[in-house]
């Protein structure tokens, strides 16, 4: 006979059901259903309200589909939609005007001030001495400081973390000698161990005088963050802005997400790669295994660019002009380690920076190519990148999640696998856990480390960042860091594919991959 619970045990039942219910992150998705829901009604009895209804609709759709391709979309995204509204005429179109990558839904963004590059450009940047010194990087430099406006830079001190717990005690070193400014940027924030020791901080800080800042994304913190938690942060002192706060509406500008990871100090140090503030980056909380994860400390006068990147967003959050950088540049000239430009992408352009980057690495290798991503949705011209490098003699590895956050994204990163696979591209999947890190190495010369993920979102949605180093020992650290990971992790082979993927799996795995794009 089942003991019956106890009042107690009643209570935390009815109280964890009530918290669920009231959740920020279930309203949301409850009004959002309720909006399609209602939205796939209306127009689904279109014609029978108005007579001509439906020709129209018709007409309207073949438009729409006419315009997306004459776009300058990425293929892959505008075959997508061209599916769903020739499939549903009227239900795809009027989803594709409402979630598409319209300009109407991109104006509400269009307003972020662009950077005041006169004042870095002033400053001693390292682009001579580096096209000297090295001048096969000349392109890939220039690219960025054109595209992205970001110098690159000498005098900079560098580390690497191979797991969140070094950087999480770095971090919190660092920020108890801040003395001017503390500048966060984050896409996931949660209450826990990390967070609360870096939050006490903050607050004693902000007491002292020092310039505090916290900027998090709105939809990335709705799970984690309860309402009203930015005014928790405003009564210790703390600026605080919600990135592109999410309402809860049927329409396409909140795919756009800040999933940068900054942390700057003073100006003169600063943390970024692919730790968010949260107990899982630690291995403080398990959700998937053992969580693996990895992070940079820049010191020095290439600090600068993420400060710029960084308070950019800011201003655009407080909707005033971005003026005087000069305050926030750096004051310390650290012993050289290499060269390092850190660089912005932003989804409201056409210029797919990130990608952009790793795949002038990738066609730039003479050896050798590693990456590490959590996600693996590649569009047409990363897999002929990868491939080709491959089929060239390039020895290219990729390592992947061997327990997945998300089941869908998974099945469409497994279904590249084959193509990649038969080209000579080497596939491993951590065995430990979930892979969260966003790397790639090249040739013991040349890296990056950011928050960019090998996906359409990262890649044409997000809001980005990452570091390039140049002859750094970040470098060596990267090549060993993959090099150890693949040690703990499974290779996928000709084998693990036959025995793995079922005709059921490939089907599902096939739909997904041709929807990848709007995941």
């Amino acid at each position: 006979m089942k003991k019956p619970l106890s009042s107690p045990s009643v209570k935390r039942v009815k109280k964890s059901f009530w918290n669920f219910l009231i959740n920020r992150l279930t309203i949301t998705v409850i009004l959002i259903l309720l909006q399609f829901i209602a939205l796939s009604v209306f127009l689904l009895r279109l014609n029978d309200i108005f007579t001509y209804a439906y020709p129209v609709a018709q007409i309207l759709s073949v438009c729409i589909v006419i315009w997306l391709v004459r776009k300058n979309d990425n293929p892959s995204y505008k075959i997508a939609w061209i599916i769903i509204i020739l499939l549903i005429p009227i239900l795809g179109t009027a989803f594709y005007l409402l979630w598409g990558n319209t300009p109407l839904n991109q104006s509400r963004l269009r307003r972020i001030p662009p950077i005041p590059m006169d004042q870095l450009e002033r400053a001693p940047t390292a682009t001579r001495p580096l096209y000297k010194r090295h001048p096969h990087y000349r392109r890939l430099v220039q690219y960025l400081y054109g595209i992205s406006e970001m110098p690159v830079w000498e005098h900079t001190g560098t580390e690497f973390y191979p797991v969140g717990e070094y950087q999480f005690e770095a971090m919190l070193t660092d920020l108890r000698k801040a003395e001017r400014f503390i500048f966060l940027e984050y896409f996931i924030i949660e209450p826990g161990a990390f967070w609360d020791s870096i939050l006490e901080i903050l607050t004693e800080k902000a007491a002292q005088g020092v310039d505090v800042r916290v900027m998090y994304d709105d939809a990335g913190c709705m799970g984690t963050l309860p309402m009203g938690y930015a005014k928790e942060l405003e009564r210790r002192g703390i600026r605080v802005h919600q990135f592109n706060q999410f309402f809860p509406m049927l329409n396409t500008y909140l795919n756009y997400r800040d999933h940068r990871k900054v942390c700057i100090i003073d100006g003169n140090t600063a943390f970024t790669g692919g730790i968010n503030l949260a107990d899982e980056y630690i291995n403080e909380k398990e959700r998937f295994g053992h969580w693996k994860d990895t992070g940079v400390r820049l010191y020095g006068e290439g600090v600068a660019n993420l400060t710029a990147q960084f308070l950019q967003l800011w201003h655009f959050c407080e909707k005033e002009p971005f003026v005087d950088l000069t305050p926030y540049l750096p004051t310390v000239q650290a012993p050289s380690d290499g060269y390092v430009q850190s660089f912005s992408d932003s989804p409201l352009d056409d210029k797919n920076v990130g990608e952009n980057v790793f795949m002038n690495i990738i066609n730039n290798a003479s050896k050798y190519v590693y990456i590490t991503s959590p996600y693996l949705t590649l569009d047409n011209e990363m897999l002929t990148a990868l491939t080709t490098a491959a089929q060239s003699g390039i020895d290219v590895r990729i390592v992947t999640p061997g327990i997945p956050d998300k089941s869908y994204v998974y099945a469409v990163t497994r279904s590249y696998y084959a193509q990649l696979i038969q080209s000579g591209v080497k596939i491993y999947e951590y065995t430990p856990g979930f892979l969260h890190a966003k790397m790639i190495v090249s040739d013991n010369h040349i890296a990056v480390v950011g928050t960019i993920n090998m996906d359409f979102r990262s890649f044409y949605l997000h809001f980005e960042c990452g570091t390039v180093f140049y002859r750094s020992s970040v470098v060596e650290k990267v090549k060993v860091d993959i090099l150890d990971t693949i040690e703990k992790s499974h290779p996928i082979d000709a084998k693990w594919l036959a025995d793995n993927t079922s005709w059921i799996k490939s089907i599902y795995a096939s739909v997904l991959r041709l929807f990848a794009p709007l995941l």
